[in-house]
């Protein structure tokens, strides 16, 4: 999954509002056409996609330590998906693509005065992708920061927060408000050298605001090298007098070249259900929470269709997607290749993006923008209801995270096509609220190792991924078996009802 953006807060109250948790016995779940998914519940299990989980862990330790686009691991990874869908009797299909890739070749952030101190990168500070390169060493002059109360930050939205600014100078920015890009193109055209921008230090239950920023500058880059920090970091280099500063970036970009995996099951193909997880992980390690736990947990459930002997009303598409961590890549050419009529004929996308997180939320896609105000295209607030309908029957609770353009849905809700899923949590930290109705510990990420080496099979809830699975089961055969397009679907086309202006690998603001 990559990086969020900005997102709005939630207050507490709002979360026990938003939160569902409707306790009761365990019965089996008809959805509205009469569908029983219990069988196939209760062939999806853990257990088998653990199995698969481990299968990932293998080929990640033979292969670099990681699964990421591009890479001998990724592609051991969608050899052994397919084989598995071959097995159980499935034609499978590759579709290759390519996209230039950032990669950073040399990143400094150290003090010079009036210490010496060196800063560790992806732990202590990251480039923001799409910066221009440099080596500078200068005085530092923070930019309109506010470090008290609630934080609330404009720092370099508007030119006038440079008056006076020392042309040369490195400027310190914190978030909040506007993009990076604004910061940047406002502090290079006072005259700055590089800029370095800590995080805002603010709550927010649906974005990590301490940790970190891990960002971008979009299509506008920037003529300075731009680099992000944490907002300790950001608060003592603030308070430091006669701070002065090293940031220095070299950079290239570099040819990747991958595919998707796609599989179908009979039925329908103008009522098209298609079902998602990207097969990628990073570079810093094998990606088994993010994602081998949706890419898993969508192949078990084709097996068990395919073992039970299924046959849905309506075709269901598995598809496993390359090139997430770099930008939603493989999922976007996937729908970029669909005709007008092709975008109609897909239904649906179910979407499973890190289901099994070690401190875990269960989060469904806000898919009516009841909690966060953007909605999906029309029919996702059914995709959200079926999710939600049943956990309600199991007894779980559940809580809205906001279609916010960081996973592989983006690509179909910008074309109109309904979409919903289920996530866990990644870097976001959980709250007290939280733990009190999901358990777990507050104040802790939803998943520590992130984007990290340690994200290993030891990484993974089993309880979780249980009832994740179970839905994930659920929802694919409810809409496989509908007689009756979801709302909006096959009318489709076009665009969403609302700007998902989020697209990348890294928070844009």
């Amino acid at each position: 999954m990559i990086t969020k953006r900005r997102t709005p807060t939630v207050s507490s109250s709002a979360l026990s509002v938003a939160v569902l948790l409707i306790i009761g016995s365990a019965q089996p779940v008809l959805a509205d056409n009469g569908t029983d998914t219990a069988l196939l519940r209760d062939a999806v299990s853990a257990e088998n996609i653990i199995s698969h989980l481990q299968e990932l862990q293998a080929i990640a330790d033979a292969n670099d330590g990681n699964r990421a686009a591009g890479t001998s691991g990724h592609v051991a990874s969608a050899e052994y998906i397919e084989g598995q869908l071959q097995a159980a009797g499935y034609e499978t299909e590759r579709q290759y693509f390519t996209y230039p890739k950032f990669v950073v070749d040399l990143a400094v952030l150290a003090q010079t005065a009036p210490t010496q101190t060196t800063y560790t990168y992806a732990d202590e500070y990251r480039d923001m992708t799409s910066s221009a390169e440099g080596d500078v060493t200068a005085p530092v002059t923070a930019v309109d920061v506010n470090l008290a109360g609630d934080r609330a930050s404009t720092s370099g939205c508007e030119a006038s927060d440079f008056e006076g600014f020392p042309a040369g100078n490195i400027a310190l920015i914190q978030r909040g408000t506007c993009d990076f890009a604004l910061k940047a193109a406002n502090a290079a055209a006072a005259g700055a050298s590089a800029v370095i921008i800590f995080n805002q230090g603010n709550v927010n239950l649906a974005d990590d605001r301490f940790g970190v920023v891990n960002g971008t500058l979009g299509e506008a880059g920037s003529t300075i090298p731009v680099v992000g920090t944490s907002f300790a970091i950001g608060e003592e280099l603030a308070a430091t007098e006669g701070l002065e500063m090293r940031v220095a970036l070299d950079t290239h970009e570099e040819l990747v070249e991958t595919f998707n995996v796609l599989a179908d099951t009979a039925g329908r193909a103008d009522r098209t259900v298609l079902v998602g997880a990207h097969l990628d992980s990073v570079a810093e390690g094998p990606g088994i929470n993010d994602n081998g736990s949706g890419s898993a947990a969508i192949l078990e459930t084709a097996i068990q269709i395919a073992e039970l002997g299924i046959e849905p009303t309506n075709r269901i598409r598995f598809a496993f997607w390359s090139g997430e961590e770099d930008g939603l890549i493989g999922s976007d050419y996937y729908v970029s290749q669909l005709s007008a009529r092709d975008i109609k004929n897909h239904a649906v996308n179910l979407n499973f993006d890190m289901v099994a997180s070690p401190n875990p939320v269960r989060f469904v896609y806000d898919g009516d923008g009841g909690a966060f105000g953007a909605e999906g295209p029309n029919g996702s607030d059914t995709v959200e209801d079926v999710f939600l309908d049943y956990f309600a029957s199991q007894g779980l609770a559940t809580a809205p995270t906001e279609f916010d353009g960081r996973s592989d849905y983006f690509g179909f809700i910008e074309n109109g096509i309904p979409a919903g899923g289920l996530f866990t949590g990644a870097e976001g930290i959980k709250s007290e609220e939280e733990a009190d109705i999901f358990g777990g510990t507050a104040g802790r990420p939803y998943d520590p190792c992130y984007h990290a080496a340690c994200d290993t099979i030891s990484n993974i809830d089993p309880v979780v991924l249980e009832e994740m699975a179970d839905a994930i089961a659920h929802t694919t055969l409810t809409f496989a078996m509908t007689t009756s397009a979801v709302k909006g679907t096959a009318q489709g086309g076009g665009k969403a009802a609302n700007d998902f202006a989020f697209k990348g690998n890294h928070s844009l603001r």
